[in-house]
């Protein structure tokens, strides 16, 4: 599964940078998501490996700090872009007349800067909190990798404080998002549904239908996990939801992506070596 994580989403990058008829802001924006895809994955698996080969199931203190915070800054990343990547798709079916105005390369740099700041601010705040949290009765972490909750299991100091912070930015970095990709959705089903022809109805949803299958699927499992009281967390469901977004999401959204673009698929093909040639 890592494998073919990282090698589908490097394909992406690397398809998208080589042909220009990809240098739009939708495949930049994918592009960009793919390169989170891969370093989030290197987050977690690489160690997760390296304990199932060594049966030797420790991590240091600082190393789950710094896994905690790479986590979730890849992950509000995540959850940012989603969001830019739902406007993008607005701003194409709902004002296409503007888009090449609205969204410059400028803009796009900046929604990306963006998205990239405000989640690196927001984990090291969370971050800062957990390292003043004390560990003073079991050191074993009930899960594969150091997560918040099974972290905040652990402690015996008073984590009252980290608690009202991580719901305060779970509301900022997961409510907001999802009601922006949301309300760009409803604008783009409204504006489908004026279409008169089934075949243009069809083409136009086409281009999301991707985009809101990731979007399910990585909403869906960390609203699962996150948005519930510490008290109540279940180590079962956290890893089971937790594989679902830390594996299986970065595996499956190359696939989700190529496999139903067509502009995708020959950009890869062609990269391969594999695409038709044309002669003048």
């Amino acid at each position: 599964m890592y494998l073919v994580t990282m090698l589908g989403n490097l394909l992406i990058i690397l398809a998208i940078g080589s042909d220009h008829h990809l240098h739009t802001p939708m495949y930049f924006f994918l592009a960009n998501l793919s390169f989170i895809d891969t370093c989030f994955t290197c987050t977690i698996v690489p160690k997760v490996l390296v304990n199932i080969h060594t049966q030797h199931h420790t991590i240091s203190y600082t190393g789950c700090l710094m896994q905690m915070y790479f986590f979730m800054a890849l992950t509000l990343l995540d959850d940012f872009l989603l969001a830019v990547m739902a406007y993008d798709r607005y701003v194409a079916i709902c004002l296409p007349l503007h888009y090449t105005t609205v969204m410059c390369p400028q803009r796009c740099l900046l929604l990306v800067a963006t998205s990239w700041l405000c989640a690196s601010l927001l984990a090291f705040s969370l971050t800062l909190l957990m390292a003043q949290v004390s560990f003073c009765a079991s050191h074993s972490i009930p899960h594969f990798f150091c997560d918040l909750l099974p972290l905040l299991k652990l402690a015996c100091s008073d984590t009252h404080i980290f608690q009202v912070m991580m719901f305060a930015e779970a509301a900022l970095s997961g409510v907001v998002p999802l009601t922006c990709v949301l309300v760009s959705y409803a604008c783009i089903v409204h504006t489908i549904l004026r279409i008169p022809s089934a075949g243009g109805k069809h083409k136009v949803f086409s281009t999301c239908g991707s985009h809101l299958s990731v979007v399910t699927l990585f909403y869906g499992t960390v609203f699962l996990v996150y948005f519930q009281p510490s008290s109540s967390y279940s180590a079962n469901t956290g890893m089971v939801a937790s594989v679902v977004y830390t594996m299986v999401t970065p595996m499956l959204n190359p696939f989700i992506y190529s496999l139903r673009n067509r502009d995708m698929k020959g950009a890869v093909w062609r990269l391969l070596g594999l695409g038709k040639c044309s002669t003048h």
